[in-house]
């Protein structure tokens, strides 16, 4: 199976990317729905997680995480960060390898699988799993006018965008760009060239 990791900023285009592909016959993962999954109650990166930031991150009574708490002591400086990232990423790495090795691949054997990742900078150790990365990209003035039209406003917007990798990173780290300048007619139509180039049509 072919392992495909499809990034892009906020509003750029990834997620109408991802559709398209699953509706072309890809398998789609959602990394961000592992990451959140490693932290269930009871796992051992909770664990690791509360003993490193704090058991009052845990309820006592659910065992859930409170993500807002963890956020705010986590990405408080770069050392939180990090240390953050150094606990998570091997445990996001080992539930992404048994979902790519998993009982729903094995069954339905697609050519292809898109794992959607949300901030490919800080995936890199994850960078081995992946044939080929795939990268969309779109002009900040136009991705901050879609933002604006599904209703968010243009400092949310701002926020979030200077939170993720820039378009010269993610750039430099694709093995192939998707421009998503025009409108939906023509990043689809990229889209099928590339699925086609690949031979799955």
């Amino acid at each position: 199976m072919y392992t495909v990791f499809l990034a892009g900023g906020i509003a750029s285009g990834k997620s109408t990317v991802a559709r398209e592909l699953e509706r072309l016959g890809a398998w789609r993962v959602d990394l961000d729905q592992i990451s959140r999954a490693v932290l269930e109650p009871g796992s051992a990166c909770l664990a690791e997680v509360s003993a490193a930031f704090g058991d009052d991150l845990v309820d006592a009574r659910t065992g859930a995480l409170d993500r807002a708490l963890l956020a705010r002591r986590a990405f408080s400086d770069a050392a939180s960060t990090a240390l953050l990232e150094a606990i998570e990423l091997p445990y996001i790495k080992g539930a992404l390898v048994r979902t790519l090795a998993g009982e729903c691949c094995a069954l339905s054997k697609p050519a292809v699988c898109v794992v959607e990742v949300p901030l490919l900078d800080r995936m890199e150790p994850l960078f081995d799993l992946a044939d080929e990365i795939l990268v969309v990209t779109c002009p900040v003035e136009v991705r901050r006018e879609r933002a604006s039209g599904r209703g968010m406003d243009a400092a949310d917007f701002d926020r979030r965008r200077a939170s993720q990798p820039t378009d010269d990173y993610l750039r430099a780290h694709a093995d192939r760009v998707l421009e998503n300048a025009g409108d939906e007619k023509d990043l689809m139509t990229a889209v099928r060239s590339w699925w086609n180039t690949h031979g799955w049509s």
